[in-house]
Parts: structure tokens; C-alpha cells; sequence
């Protein structure tokens, strides 16, 4: 039902009843604080609020909606499957719908790319299929110990904070870092560093205090950390210097994947291939919860009901992941996303021109501005919410919240986009 508005008032102090949310909802709520409407319906890379509003989305579900809300292709591919009563629960049992899932991954996205890795799918969300790769790496060497990054976000369960770097993220879940050791990564806020050089040479001094590791996982693009893309050459060392050493290298590709760095992993721009891969966000194409652990065949050294999870079989997920696998083979869809990532860039550039203090980074579809030598978290926080009351939706990302990450859907037509970034422009200078 829509809801009068006072057009005077500032969307985010808009009239809306949010009394049965805050009566019902935990207190742990976090982007409907941030967006405080109540959207009703969505197509592409626009978002409408029950009041008619529209919001240009550059936030895409934090990465989930990479194909953008309700994309033709894939709806069309889901109504389909429900017309015609489509099993939709499996458990881990042989289904039509994860076979065609299968099928289209391995046509579309690994056997282009030479990778032959088994895939796990696990239930449902992004740190189940970290927990996953965590254990099949402990597993598979016989090893506890896990090399992490500063600055790295791998999830909110148990094992999967352990490998994360938030000290306050941890601390919510009394979670220690026992078995993990924490390398600074290639860059952050404190500048570049010899990450390589240093594991080297705490792997080759048997005085270290560190013993061989199982695994390291690490981002080729850390989103949460403040949006730091890994060089090519920093992924080429660490795949050296983990073969080297026998330790198995997992790539977390859970929000740089799926296309997001203009190639489907973001580990491509390197040339390297790792041991293990988490996915999840869009690579159930829809916004359906799906996540999955890809490994070297070696490594598959589970035994039948060693992890498992009830909604690791959602049917729903595996059509829209299929149908989401075709468009890599579509050119239009390739192109647009060319285009698209081509403008993101230029504009970023334009930015750093116009404000020096600004530091710019990104790859592909994701753009972040980093305001920390340039007003900091508040003018971050000020922009983001004068985006909003405009009709734009971006994320803040870093150590504290002093990074706008941009993220629009990789099939936004440029139109859409132009729109999108006048608005960020627009904000960025009246902050």
C-alpha cells in the first residue's frame, strides 16, 4: 500500500511506518538504517520505494545482484520452472536443475578458463563455503594452521571470523584468531608492504614461531577492507611461494566474482590458478542464496556426509545460476559490461583531477573513493547519505566506514549509469 509522502522532507526522514520492523527485528538491523524506505519492487539498476520513489542502486545486494534486480533473462528461465512444478528442494540429490547448473558452469566459466575443480555446493550463504574450504584444506594436509590478510572480510560464522581481519567483527562472537596468523596485505591504509617477502621468510626459519600452514586464503580484491585490488604480480608471488612450500592458496572470490572485475574471476588478471575457490552473492544470478567450494580434483578427500547443509540444494538458485552462466556466452552482454566498466573508470579519474586528496581504486565494475586523507569517514558517511536523499544507494566500505564503494550491476545500460554517477559527482562536491 502506498504511503503519502511530504515531499519537503528528506527521504531518509520520510514518513514512512517502520513501527512493526522495529517492534519484530533484532536490534543487529543495518542497512535499513543506512536506507530507511520500505522498497516494494525493483528492475535492473533501479529500486522503488512503496511510495513511487525511484533509487538508482550502485549497492546491488553487496555484490549479490551483479545482473541487476529481476533481469528479463533470468525471470523468465524461473517462472518457467515453477509453471511447470520444478522440484524445488534437493538436499545433495541429482537433480534436473543442478545438472543444466552444472552443465553451464563447466561450458560457460571453468572449461574456458582450463580449471578442472571439483565443486561442493554448500548452504547457503557465503562463510559456509569458507567453513567448507577452511576444513577440506585442514583435511587435505593434515596441517591447522591458516595465513589471513589485514583487512580481510571472509564471513560472520565461526571459522570464517577467524580468518577475518575486524578486531569489533570478532569481538561480537568472542572469536580468537587461534590457528590463523595475519599478514599485512600488499596495501591498505597504512601503505604498501612486502607481504611475500615477509611469509618467505617466516616460512624458511625454522625459528619463526610459525609452522607450515594448511592454507592461505586471501582476496584478490578486498571489498570490505576498503577496496584494494591485489597487482598481478603480488598473486603471481603468493602462487609461487605456496606451491613452493606445499600450502594450498584459496581464493575468497565471494564478492569480486561472478564477473565483478570485468573478467568472471578476479584472479584471471593474474594468470594464476589456486587450489581452492568460494563463490556465492551472484553466482546464483538472481539474488537466490547459493554458495559453493570449487577444488584441484586431488582435494576432494571428503567423505559422503563429512559437511553438509539443508539448503545446500536450492533448485530455485541453480536455474538462475544456469541462465546467468548463458549470458558469459551472449556478447551484448559482454559488451555492456565493457562499456559500463570503461565509464566507472574515466570517472574516477575525473574525480582524482578535480580533488588530489582523493585516492581512487578499483576494477572493473567496482569503483571505491577513498575519503581518508580527503574529509575522512564523516564526509564519507555525509556523501553517502546525501546520495540517498538524491536517489542513489551506495555502500561504505574500510577500517572506518572512510570508503564509498560503488558497485552497479554489470548489465546497467549507460543512460542508467550517467544518471547514477551525476548524483555521486553532485554529492561528492557539496561534502
Amino acid at each position: 500500500m502506498s504511503m503519502l509522502v511530504d515531499e519537503t522532507v528528506p527521504p531518509h526522514q520520510a514518513a514512512y511506518d517502520f513501527s512493526l520492523f522495529e517492534a519484530m527485528e533484532s536490534e543487529v538491523r543495518y542497512y535499513c538504517r543506512k536506507f530507511p524506505v520500505v522498497f516494494g519492487r525493483a528492475r535492473g539498476a533501479e529500486l522503488y520505494a512503496e511510495d513511487g520513489r525511484m533509487f538508482t542502486d550502485f549497492f546491488c545486494g553487496a555484490g549479490t545482484l551483479n545482473y541487476g534486480h529481476n533481469h528479463p533473462y533470468l525471470k523468465r528461465r524461473l517462472t518457467e520452472y515453477l509453471a511447470d512444478d520444478g522440484v524445488m528442494h534437493g538436499l545433495d540429490m541429482y537433480t534436473v536443475a543442478k545438472r543444466t547448473f552444472l552443465h553451464r558452469l563447466r561450458e560457460h566459466v571453468l572449461a574456458p578458463r582450463g580449471l578442472d575443480h571439483k565443486v561442493q555446493f554448500c548452504g547457503p550463504t557465503g562463510t559456509d563455503a569458507v567453513e567448507a574450504a577452511l576444513k577440506v584444506a585442514r583435511k587435505a594436509t593434515g596441517r591447522r594452521g591458516i595465513v589471513s590478510f589485514t583487512g580481510a572480510y571472509h564471513g560472520m560464522s565461526r571459522g570464517s571470523l577467524a580468518v577475518t581481519g575486524s578486531r569489533r567483527a570478532r569481538a561480537a562472537g568472542q572469536v580468537g584468531t587461534a590457528d590463523v596468523t595475519f599478514v599485512p596485505y600488499e596495501d591498505g591504509p597504512a601503505g604498501p608492504f612486502d607481504s611475500i617477502g615477509y611469509l618467505e621468510r617466516m616460512l624458511v626459519d625454522p625459528s619463526s614461531g610459525m609452522d607450515l600452514p594448511a592454507a592461505v586464503i586471501v582476496e584478490p580484491l578486498q571489498m570490505e577492507g576498503g577496496v584494494y585490488p591485489a597487482s598481478a604480480d603480488w598473486l603471481r608471488r603468493l602462487r609461487e611461494l605456496t606451491t613452493r612450500h606445499g600450502v594450498l592458496l584459496i581464493f575468497d572470490e565471494i564478492q569480486s566474482g561472478c564477473g565483478r572485475t570485468g573478467t568472471f574471476f578476479c584472479f584471471e588478471h593474474a594468470g594464476v590458478v589456486p587450489d581452492v575457490i568460494t563463490l556465492s552473492k551472484s553466482i546464483g544470478g538472481y539474488g537466490l542464496p547459493l554458495s559453493m567450494v570449487l577444488f584441484r580434483p586431488e582435494l576432494d578427500v571428503w567423505s559422503p556426509g563429512e559437511h553438509t547443509g539443508t539448503f545446500r540444494g536450492n533448485q530455485l538458485a541453480f536455474v538462475a545460476g544456469a541462465a546467468a552462466c548463458e549470458l558469459w556466452g551472449q556478447e551484448a552482454f559482454r559488451t555492456t559490461a565493457t562499456v559500463a566498466a570503461r565509464r566507472l573508470e574515466r570517472f574516477g579519474a575525473e574525480l582524482r583531477r578535480i580533488e588530489p586528496d582523493l585516492t581512487v581504486r578499483g576494477l572493473g565494475m567496482v569503483l571505491g573513493l577513498d575519503f581518508g586523507a580527503a574529509g575522512g569517514a564523516d564526509r564519507a558517511d555525509r556523501i553517502q547519505r546525501r546520495c540517498f536523499d538524491t536517489g542513489l544507494i551506495v555502500e561504505l566500505c574500510g577500517r572506518s566506514d572512510e570508503v564509498v564503494k560503488v558497485l552497479p550491476p554489470l548489465t546497467i545500460d549507460l543512460a542508467r549509469l550517467e544518471r547514477g554517477l551525476d548524483l555521486l559527482h553532485q554529492a561528492v562536491q557539496a561534502g
